[in-house]
């Protein structure tokens, strides 16, 4: 078995899988939504505090797991370096006193592998990865070789549903939020713009649509003066102008890549109306969309477990006295390390 552990933001988590049939045997993930609210977003110490105390009590629950663990897993970048650390320290600790190999985990290739949970992975791939740090589409051909296509210039889905969400008063996280009013909005009151819409960039940017929303808040007399029906109406708008934006850039994509398999992961990637844009846009271009399990879809250990298999097979091993905490938000087009 392989014990892995996640801790790059704001979920503590830890997860035990079978190596041999690829099943989680233990998962369990603490949520900090509810203390970070009260701040709008993660407040990077008090994640740190609050993953020091979670991390431990979960543990706890795994001794039994222990005799049988052939490797342990870990998230080492990117991330939040202070919260990275914690993870990182349990690691290195479990590592070297079980005797066991460590296997450093790069955050975005365990949510690409959080399609695979638990059964055989589907490669060639061409993947949209919307997280709260990222916005990015990669080819992975195969284990070893995975490539950006293209990435955001500025903010990424998750941040701009948050920050769009906290411009409104409705709290954190916002990509949750936004999504339920919506339903009950208008899509078409407000006119917002479509980044980079007559742009031949393929590239994503979400900086010009969060200020778009801002004035519309002003517009409105501010949150404290928006009427629920308001807040609705401009969540369904905001949400149909960040889909367009990434449907545009998308079907270019499309349009040169061959691949036919496509997948959206990352926490936005849970987002129902995201969802089934794309599950039309494939149908138009020939793919099949694959997605993530909606438990699966945010921060978990699971897929840092599941992607940790891949590179336990191969060897993929680190000495814990020399692995790095690299807490790099942003990756450029090229490949992924």
């Amino acid at each position: 078995m392989i014990l892995s552990i996640e801790s790059s933001c704001d979920d503590s988590s830890i997860a035990i899988t079978e190596i041999a049939t690829k099943k989680i045997l233990y998962h369990k993930k603490i949520s900090q939504e509810e203390q970070h609210s009260v701040y709008g977003g993660v407040v990077p110490e008090l994640a740190s505090r609050l993953h020091a105390v979670a991390l431990p009590e979960i543990l706890k629950e795994t001794k039994p797991y222990f005799g049988k663990l052939k490797a342990i897993a870990v998230t080492n970048q990117p991330g939040l370096g202070v919260t990275l650390l914690e993870g990182i320290t349990m690691a290195k600790t479990l590592a070297s006193l079980l005797d066991i190999p460590l296997i450093p985990v790069h955050h975005l290739k365990g949510h690409i592998y959080s399609l695979f949970i638990e059964k055989e992975s589907t490669l060639p791939l061409l993947v949209l990865l919307i997280s709260g740090g990222h916005t990015q589409v990669i080819r992975i051909e195969c284990f070893e070789r995975m490539e950006i296509l293209a990435t955001s210039m500025d903010d990424s889905v998750g941040e701009s549903f948050d920050k769009c969400a906290k411009m409104m008063g409705l709290g954190y996280p916002g990509g949750p939020l936004i999504e339920a009013l919506a339903l009950k909005g208008d899509e078409n009151r407000f006119d917002l713009p479509v980044p980079l819409r007559n742009s031949p960039l393929i590239a994503f940017s979400l900086s010009g649509l969060k200020n778009a929303v801002r004035l519309k808040v002003e517009a409105c007399g501010g949150a404290e003066n928006m009427r629920e029906q308001d807040k609705a109406d401009l969540s369904a708008s905001f949400q149909k102008a960040v889909t367009l934006h990434l449907l545009q850039k998308s079907k270019k994509i499309f349009a040169k890549e061959p691949i036919k398999n496509f997948a959206i992961v990352g926490g936005a990637s849970a987002n129902t109306y995201i969802r089934n844009a794309y599950k039309t846009l494939c149908q138009t271009f020939g793919k099949t969309l694959h997605v993530a399990p909606l438990e699966y879809c945010s921060d978990n250990a699971a897929m840092i477990g599941r992607y940790a298999l891949e590179a336990y097979e191969k060897k993929q091993f680190i000495d814990p006295n020399k692995i790095d905490i690299v807490s790099t938000k942003k990756h450029q087009s090229g490949m992924l390390l």
